[in-house]
């Protein structure tokens, strides 16, 4: 409902939380604004779309100044007893740790754990000599303010959470991130969670408890254990999922292109774009017009 007299320039954050629809609508609020797009980890059909020239890319691949690297392990569930010492070893240790949780309570639909649930399990069990927290999205605004309040000045040592806190999050002395049923989150997702932890100079980690049981969920699992780099997640992503539609609004999925493949042809799509930007569109568009009459009247971009 808000209207712009004249926008000049839209700048789209976390850009793989939108749908095509929704970045659409922000854009038709005025006549061909700039846009900046922002984001850690690019949708398989963003970074199609960069090698199509109808984006332009910058990546920052630095982390800041005194940051180490998040050591990742995916661990199977008979494990779970081993990660969860492990947690405990760290909050010995005066760090802090996210617990995340696939949903908020248990459903009869499917086998997963749930954020309360857990939450009782760990404060009556493991640590129940520290104060366990409990973050979800069903809870009110200044609940939920309250609860990060004491996690981030050190009151809570264990925040058992949704997804709720995938960004806008920035605790310093959290040191582990632990992911519960990891398969079930997509590689953003799973990124942008990691990114919680690693915010200081202490070595963190991020653990995946996981049992995948597709090729597709190994493949993440495998992909988060190889590389902290972003981008190299979304080209992962792209080669699992697929680009989706450039003109239609599947963010993911097999594209429609017969021979090329953008999974394993983005640096050859690269160079054809460079070599396009060398001819004259003016004399292509006469050899086309000539060659196939049929396309005579139509712009050649």
């Amino acid at each position: 409902g808000v209207a712009f007299k004249k926008l000049g320039l839209a700048v789209i954050d976390e850009q793989h939380r939108f749908g095509v629809r929704q970045r659409a609508a922000l854009l038709a609020k005025g006549d061909h604004p700039d846009t900046l797009i922002m984001t850690a980890t690019p949708i398989p059909r963003t970074l199609a779309l960069t090698a199509y020239g109808n984006l332009e890319m910058s990546v920052i691949d630095q982390l800041p100044p005194g940051r180490i690297p998040v050591k990742t392990k995916s661990l199977p569930y008979k494990a779970r007893l081993q990660a969860y010492n492990f947690v405990k070893q760290e909050i010995i240790k005066g760090r802090q740790a996210y617990v995340v949780c696939p949903l908020v309570e248990e459903s009869e639909n499917v086998d997963l754990q749930a954020a309360v649930n857990l939450h009782d399990e760990l404060r009556t069990g493991i640590f129940k000599e520290y104060e366990i927290g409990l973050l979800h999205g069903r809870l009110r605004s200044d609940e939920k303010e309250e609860i990060m309040n004491r996690f981030k000045v050190g009151d809570i040592k264990v925040l058992v959470t949704t997804t709720v806190v995938e960004v806008g999050v920035d605790i310093a002395n959290a040191s582990v991130m632990l992911i519960e049923h990891a398969e079930r989150f997509g590689l953003s997702q799973l990124h942008q969670l990691r990114g919680r932890v690693g915010r200081s100079d202490l070595q963190s980690y991020c653990i995946l408890l996981a049992d995948p049981h597709t090729e597709e969920s190994r493949q993440r699992l495998r992909a988060m254990e190889t590389s902290n780099d972003g981008f190299y997640l979304a080209q992962q992503d792209l080669i699992i999922r697929g680009p989706g539609d450039f003109w239609g609004v599947r963010q993911h999925g097999l594209d429609q292109l017969k021979i090329a493949d953008l999974t394993k042809d983005l640096q050859l799509a690269e160079k054809a774009r460079q070599c396009s930007r060398e001819i004259d569109p003016l004399s292509l568009s006469k050899y086309v017009h000539a060659r196939f009459p049929m396309v005579e009247g139509t712009a050649m971009n």
